[in-house]
């Protein structure tokens, strides 16, 4: 599973997810033919990118080539169990990446378009966010 070697800070804040703020990095196809977008914004776990990863991998045979575009880079605490109230903030349990609408998760190349939309709907259901494939011909 994707966990970062280093991060500056152990413990971050949670945030909030104001509106729909779309993303404004990795908009469009840098490496594929085809891309998987986010059409919704979530957190997306590195379990969640390793299932979808394997979903894609086993419905390509190992043909073709596959890059992932996110990264879980923030750390989520987690307090254990029947612990009381108060007592400071849990201990990193794992790790997410912030997906924005308008990111582009997933890219895949080297096989045909058939395949690629099949393999990237495999992936895309293994993931908490509704989606769009898009190609350099389908725009």
């Amino acid at each position: 599973m994707l966990i970062p070697k280093k991060v500056k800070h152990r413990k971050w804040h949670k945030g909030r997810a104001r509106g729909k703020r779309l993303a404004t990095t990795k908009t469009t196809l840098a490496f594929g033919s085809f891309g998987l977008k986010a059409t919704s914004g979530t957190w997306i776990t590195s379990r969640q990118i390793e299932a979808a990863r394997r979903a894609m991998t086993r419905a390509v045979q190992r043909g073709g080539k596959i890059w992932i575009r996110i990264f879980p880079d923030k750390p989520v605490t987690c307090k254990g169990s029947e612990m009381p109230m108060g007592k400071g903030k849990g201990a990193v349990d794992h790790y997410v990446a912030i997906v924005r609408p308008g990111t582009i998760m997933f890219e895949i190349g080297g096989i045909d378009k058939e395949l690629a939309h099949s393999a990237l709907t495999l992936a895309a259901h293994k993931l908490p966010v509704t989606f769009k494939i898009v190609g350099r011909d389908l725009s």
